[in-house]
């Protein structure tokens, strides 16, 4: 068992380094990067991490990135762990609230969205923190390349499209409540989904372990396994 433990980091860690290269590629040298959720080395077990290991293997490839983190909410994964992560490494990180991507957009401020993906459909829609949706649309919309990282062992091909992924619905007091800070009124109705799925035509190319695909991932995704 503790064979099969180390093989699996190792193929793990692997797999992030091929990201991290392959994706590093697609990102600008000066880039501004932003990002959603926590999709690092905290995530993966490596030191690489997917989304943001497309950062570290742009760094690695002698250029210069700088990184815009939303928060998260309401979880604030991106407050509590991109940030910190990012500020270990020394890469220059500024932390946003969710509601402050768009006027960084039409502001000309970003130049890239790089996100991870804990399930990807055999067409392309992947399902993401939520608040992803909301990044893909408004990249859409001032023409900003937005990127999915993750390894092949995220993509589904049994499931047709991203219709098909349940969501999660988590704890109410994680909207209601800050850590143990109440700030909304007792009663009020809560609607809490874990996560979002961002529809294939918002993803301009999906970047894997084993190569980066591009629409129609229904093909491109397909040929990455065989």
């Amino acid at each position: 068992m503790l064979d099969e433990a180390n093989l699996i980091f190792e193929e793990n860690f692997a797999a992030d380094r091929n990201i991290g290269k392959f994706g590093g590629e697609l990102i600008p040298d000066g880039a501004n990067v932003l990002t959603h959720c926590n999709a690092g080395a905290l995530a993966t077990g490596g030191d690489y991490g997917t989304a943001l290991g497309v950062i570290r293997g742009a760094i690695a490839a002698g250029k210069k990135v700088a990184v815009i983190a939303d928060e998260t909410r309401p979880y604030l994964q991106g407050a509590r762990l991109t940030a910190w992560e990012l500020m270990e490494d020394n890469i220059p990180v500024t932390l946003i609230t969710d509601n402050m991507a768009g006027h960084l957009m039409k502001r000309g401020d970003v130049d890239a969205v790089v996100v991870g993906a804990d399930r990807i459909a055999a067409n392309g829609d992947a399902a993401n923190k939520i608040g992803t949706y909301m990044v893909a649309v408004l990249a859409k919309a001032h023409n900003i390349p937005f990127y999915v990282a993750a390894p092949l062992s995220t993509i589904d091909l049994n499931t047709a499209t991203g219709d098909d992924i349940p969501i999660e619905e988590r704890d109410r007091r994680e909207v209601t409540h800050v850590r143990d800070q109440q700030l909304a009124p007792d009663g009020v109705g809560v609607n809490n989904p874990a996560f979002d799925v961002t529809p294939s035509e918002l993803i301009t190319a999906i970047i894997t372990d084993k190569g980066v695909a591009r629409a129609p991932y229904t093909e491109s995704l397909k040929a990455l396994f065989d």
